[in-house]
């Protein structure tokens, strides 16, 4: 007992005198420096401090490594915000991975929150599936729940853990457990394939009433390549001569802001494309638009696309244009990350990504929590109590599978067919939603359809606008309101709210 006592004796003075050595050092400081710097050197003498003694006082040898990782973890993740994190080697190597645009993987972009309790485990949530990958094929959608990866409840496990299971050598499997709303789980059966980081695919709708031809292009992701992409689109439709452009963007999960400006200017002739503002000075930028990279006419309606799997760069766009009057958004409420990160590499296999800037919107908008509204909001119909339970049921057999299996090149008229037999079992499943989960198996190896005007209701919705005169058109979007005055609306309305409750 007595060397117990003693031993905290000693422990006491050596903290101590490192508190005491920090007020020191601080007293002794020019007056020029500041109380934050001060305070700053005194912390980092503790710090140095903790770390030495534990290491040389733990009950057990202490790897440094871990306490190396365990203070920047900690020391980024008390700023509380899920885009500052530390990047082990395994995070480090997925993100290497992902620049240089290929690796063994599943093709889901994920998030996990940072705190797991009973009453709110922290799920992997997908944020968006990569196109025409393994997760994508499946029909995992933005949303869903990862609860377990190869047996491994996803809650009790970190996201460097996660990775290690969806990344790995092309060919291999990866078991999931996926949920859907509330009440919807299911299995789903993964192999690795190469992911390759797609960026745009593009078409045209042809004969769509009273609305010619309609140029169709989706933006996955920015990547350097994009504005490239999007040009060999553009350009293909002046040949084609559509009559008006549907931008799609949802579930992208952003990119490069240097390659969503340069997309966005190639509509857009003037004015702010989007700002960045920090405390750093020069972190703080304003992309401007220029006329001679201006490359598509304005007098073509154009349409954008969005849902809650539309992120950071892919809002960049939609806010740019809507700021601007130049576009008509149609969907969902966009997912809300307005902040701007930078990598640091603090050696060869580890480094820090950290948020540097928050971006803003042509009205000087800033929509990070937020999202971006539609200007006609149009949701997929939810499932009844019922349809959820004979969904689960369905995702769980293979019924589909089989039947597909034995025709591998169903017609239109065979996949209706077959979805009208599944209806009569499972009669809480609209027939849209049967036709399209038999589509995507029977395209599953095939590539996936450029768009599915059965089962797409806001991609039907857009056409529908586009259907009437182009005048009308015009009068819409000019009626529209910019993101600033969107945000000030809902200010006051909030404002009047806690007037009323007062």
């Amino acid at each position: 007992m007595k060397k117990i006592k003693h031993g905290i004796k000693v422990v006491f003075l050596y903290f101590y005198a490192i508190i005491f050595a920090s007020q020191c050092f601080a007293e002794s400081s020019s007056n020029s420096t500041s109380k934050i710097n001060k305070r700053s050197q005194q912390y980092m003498e503790m710090m140095n401090g903790v770390f030495d003694f534990v290491q040389r006082n733990y009950v057990d040898e202490v790897d440094p490594e871990t306490l190396y990782t365990g203070a920047l973890k900690g020391m980024l993740s008390a700023l509380n915000d899920p885009y500052t994190v530390y990047l082990d080697n395994s995070t480090f190597r997925s993100l290497n991975d992902t620049t240089k645009g290929k690796f063994g993987g599943v093709g889901l972009s994920i998030s996990k929150a940072f705190i797991s309790t009973p009453e709110k485990p922290a799920y992997v949530e997908v944020a968006s599936p990569v196109e025409d990958t393994p997760g994508f094929k499946a029909g995992i959608q933005a949303g869903d729940l990862i609860i377990s990866a190869n047996g491994t409840d996803t809650s009790k496990i970190t996201m460097d853990e996660v990775l290690d299971i969806l990344r790995g050598p092309v060919g291999e499997k990866v078991d999931l457990v996926i949920r859907r709303g509330q009440n919807i789980e299911f299995p789903v059966t993964l192999k690795r394939e190469m992911i390759e980081v797609p960026t745009v695919k593009f078409g045209t709708i042809k004969e769509v009433e009273k609305a010619g031809t309609v140029g169709y292009v989706r933006i996955i992701e920015f990547t350097p390549q994009t504005a490239e992409r999007v040009q060999q689109a553009l350009d293909s439709f002046k040949k084609e001569k559509i009559s008006a452009l549907i931008i799609d963007l949802r579930n992208n999960p952003g990119g490069l802001i240097t390659s969503v400006v340069d997309v966005a200017d190639k509509f857009i002739d003037k004015g702010p494309i989007v700002s960045t503002k920090s405390r750093l000075a020069f972190e703080n930028s304003v992309f401007t638009a220029s006329p001679r990279k201006t490359t598509f006419k304005k007098d073509i309606p154009i349409i954008v696309l969005i849902n809650k799997g539309s992120a950071s760069a892919s809002e960049i766009l939609s806010g740019a244009l809507k700021d601007n009057h130049l576009a008509y958004l149609v969907g969902q409420r966009t997912y809300g990350k307005g902040s701007v990160q930078q990598v640091l590499p603090l050696s060869s296999t580890d480094g820090i990504k950290i948020t540097m800037a928050r971006y803003y919107t042509p009205s000087d908008t800033n929509i990070d929590k937020i999202g971006i509204p539609p200007d006609r909001e149009v949701l997929f119909p939810d499932f009844t109590e019922d349809g959820e339970k004979q969904y689960t049921e369905l995702m769980k057999s293979d019924e589909i599978e089989k039947v597909v299996e034995q025709n591998k090149n169903m017609t239109e008229k065979q996949i209706a067919d077959f979805a009208e037999k599944l209806h009569e079992k499972y009669t809480a499943i609209d027939l849209p939603t049967l036709r399209k989960l038999v589509r995507n198996e029977v395209t599953r190896t095939k590539g996936t359809m450029l768009y599915d005007l059965d089962w797409d209701v806001q991609l039907v919705a857009a056409l529908d606008i586009l259907s009437g005169t182009k005048a009308e058109f015009e009068e819409l979007v000019k009626n529209t309101k910019t993101l600033k005055e969107l945000q000030e609306e809902a200010a006051l309305k909030d404002e009047s709210l806690s007037a009323e409750k007062k």
